[in-house]
């Protein structure tokens, strides 16, 4: 796992986890994965790619085949680069903000810990998950508050401790960054309990062989124990407890109890006492702090348990926060990237059942359209190129609009032309009929679009629009590097050859779409026969008489 750990110009912190096979874009624009809340950084700052197994920053954002760079550039260790292989704790500024790499050999430093499977110690104390959030610390005994020296030393502890947890609270409430989460926690145990070792672990569904745990930050009160620290197991059976009946576990006397007198891990260790805590929020448990003693003649208490329970209740909070934060940080960049090619209501449902959509491709029925600007090339030869590209970006705009409004997936914008489909990635029984329904509409919006351009001194435009209704592979299909959503096969390739058939302001839809629409929904009229490549019979087509139907 290889990190970014950023902090914007705003003074925002949190952290970004990089992938080897996603590009990391980086900006002000929303729709980056990194999103800076900072005026000197670019829409399109930089992206971070994986190639030759290392992580690669490139200054700017690729536009076709070539590389648009940012103003303010990209600093490594203060110095400016376009292109850096990028190294563990290599600090990157961009305007002003600061981001720092960790490397996955990096994540790797922390001491790999091993479980061993030893049952528990013979005395126990479990708190149930219930009563965690409502710990508290215990009252003393008595009439009198001030009757003893002793009770006003232990009113000051506790008046102590609640410092420290309000303390915490307050740095917590602010921080998205794990690891600033686990120190602040690890240092309040420290202080409020006679623990020799904490270690953080996070639930992760990829660390099943370890009972889904994996341990993400480990302290040592002694730093001079830090090197033994990475020869110390952890006990599965009391994380495992933890983590399935949701309790926060005190074991005792664990080297001393008969039924470990040949557990040489345990003996070697020297593990007397362990208590450990789930770290239970609204969505679930996200992990566990274990902490131990290493002293044999020493043990945790019921007061020390349930200092770990007041402790474990805010870092759970705190930990939920940074997986909400990163949820929806995914959730924003995902939504800016679907919303291009597919409408709402899709992208809804792709957010909210993520296990709907599967990698790969499924054989499903749909309909394809393809339009396409007729004597565009003569136009692009003859017009000043920012006329061209102003009369596209009107035109794919208008056209685009029309596609999602009738539940329509865009496949793709081919240079002039566009792909669309439906029943892709969702089917209705209305798949076909709104495919002619955006058809008819585009062209439609087409006559209002040229009154627009005449007026702007654009030319005038017209498009060929064709339709095929049949069984395609649909999916994402792409490289390592690169993936798209899309369909192939036949259906795709006929519906092609329709619209390349087609003149300015025509439509024209195979039989297959014809009987897959209600017959008075639409005028339609025989059209000759086509021949197309890789056909032996000619295709029977029809014309969808859109003009006829306006004016009625």
């Amino acid at each position: 796992m290889a990190l970014l750990k950023i902090k914007d110009a705003s003074g925002r912190q949190w952290q970004y986890e990089l992938s080897p096979q996603l590009v990391c874009t980086i900006g002000r624009a929303a729709d980056n994965a990194v999103v800076l809340d900072d005026p000197r950084a670019s829409r399109y700052h930089a992206h971070i790619v994986y190639r030759d197994a290392a992580y690669v920053i490139i200054d700017g954002r690729m536009t076709g085949a070539l590389i648009q760079r940012s103003s303010n550039k990209v600093l490594i260790d203060g110095q400016p680069s376009q292109e850096h292989v990028l190294k563990d704790g290599e600090g990157i500024t961009i305007g002003g903000s600061v981001l720092q790499f960790e490397s996955a050999t990096a994540g790797e430093a922390l001491p790999r810990f091993g479980y061993d499977d030893a049952r528990l110690g013979h005395t126990q104390l479990a708190i149930k998950a219930e009563d965690l959030l409502q710990a508290r610390l215990r009252g003393t005994g008595g009439d009198s508050m001030f009757s003893t020296r002793a009770e006003i030393e232990v009113l000051r502890r506790k008046a102590d401790i609640l410092a420290l947890l309000y303390e915490m609270s307050q740095t917590l409430g602010s921080v998205f960054d794990l690891e600033l989460i686990f120190e602040k926690a690890t240092d309040i145990i420290f202080r409020v309990t006679p623990a020799d070792r904490v270690v953080a672990l996070l639930h992760d569904e990829r660390a099943d062989a370890d009972g889904g745990l994996r341990p993400v930050a480990m302290r040592m009160r002694d730093e001079r124990l830090a090197t033994k620290a990475k020869s110390l197991t952890i006990g599965r059976t009391i994380t495992r407890k933890v983590m399935n009946e949701r309790v926060a576990l005190l074991s005792q006397d664990v080297a001393a109890d008969e039924q470990f007198a040949g557990v040489n891990s345990i003996l070697a260790q020297g593990v007397r006492s362990t208590m450990c805590a789930p770290l239970i929020a609204g969505s679930g448990v996200h992990g566990a702090l274990y902490a131990d003693r290493l002293d044999q003649t020493a043990s945790f208490t019921r007061d020390d348990l349930e200092l770990l329970c007041a402790i474990t209740a805010q870092t759970a909070v705190a930990v939920e926060n940074v997986r909400s934060h990163e949820r929806l940080a995914r959730e924003e960049v995902a939504r800016a990237n679907y919303s291009r090619f597919m409408p709402e209501y899709v992208v809804r449902q792709m957010l909210e059942h993520p296990e709907s959509f599967k990698l790969g491709g499924v054989n499903q029925n749909i309909t394809v359209l393809f339009a396409d600007v007729r004597g565009f090339t003569r136009l692009a030869e003859h017009a000043p190129p920012e006329q061209v590209v102003q009369l596209l970006n009107q035109y794919f705009s208008a056209m685009s609009d029309i596609i999602f409004a009738n539940g329509g997936t865009l496949d793709k914008y081919i240079g002039d032309g566009l792909m669309a489909l439906f029943g892709a990635p969702t089917s209705t029984p209305d798949d076909a009929a709104n495919a002619v329904t955006v058809a008819v509409g585009m062209q439609r919006r087409i006559q209002k679009l040229n009154e627009d351009f005449v007026v702007a001194g654009l030319p005038e435009i017209s498009i060929g629009v064709g339709l095929h209704t049949g069984e395609a592979t649909v999916g994402y299909i792409g490289s390592e590097r690169r993936t798209e959503y899309t369909a192939i096969g036949d259906t795709v390739n006929l519906a092609s050859r329709l619209e390349s058939n087609c003149g300015g302001g025509q439509i024209l839809v195979s039989e297959a779409t014809l009987k897959a629409i209600p017959p008075e929904q639409f005028q339609l009229r025989q059209h000759a026969p086509l021949t197309v490549k890789n056909r032996v019979q000619p295709v029977q087509v029809h014309e969808v008489l859109w003009q006829a139907a306006e004016e009625e």
